[in-house]
């Protein structure tokens, strides 16, 4: 999976305040596990930052680690999540993936923190 040392993080600038940060990065790419060919999807990151927020370089290179893994959606959405979590603990954070149509057929992931515990 992808290098989660890659990921960094800065002081968030209105701790005491709850607010939505909503980053999106619409080039993602991993590959199908199955057929070897490559997945096309958006990823969207929405969270409530506590003490910190992610940096959106390291974010960027984090994600694009997935161009060559061999992964299942669900897998990588969930993974993505835990990741993100880990480093920098977010009150609430949803991480949702828009997959592009293969065989006709288009998929979008919802994986969810509400805080205290992973979901």
């Amino acid at each position: 999976m992808s290098d989660t040392s890659l990921l960094e993080t800065f002081p968030n600038p209105k701790p005491e305040r709850d607010y939505v940060i909503e980053h999106t990065f619409p080039e993602f790419t991993s590959v199908c596990p199955k057929t070897g060919q490559p997945d096309f999807g958006t990823v969207v990151i929405t969270y409530v930052a506590d003490a910190s927020c992610l940096e959106l370089k390291a974010l960027k290179l984090y994600l694009n680690g997935y161009r060559n893994e061999g992964v299942f959606y669900e897998k990588v959405t969930n993974i993505i999540l835990d990741d993100l979590i880990t480093a920098c603990q977010p009150r609430r954070m949803k991480v949702q993936t828009r997959w592009a149509p293969r065989g006709g057929i288009s998929s979008v992931l919802t994986a969810e923190h509400t805080g205290g515990k992973k979901e």
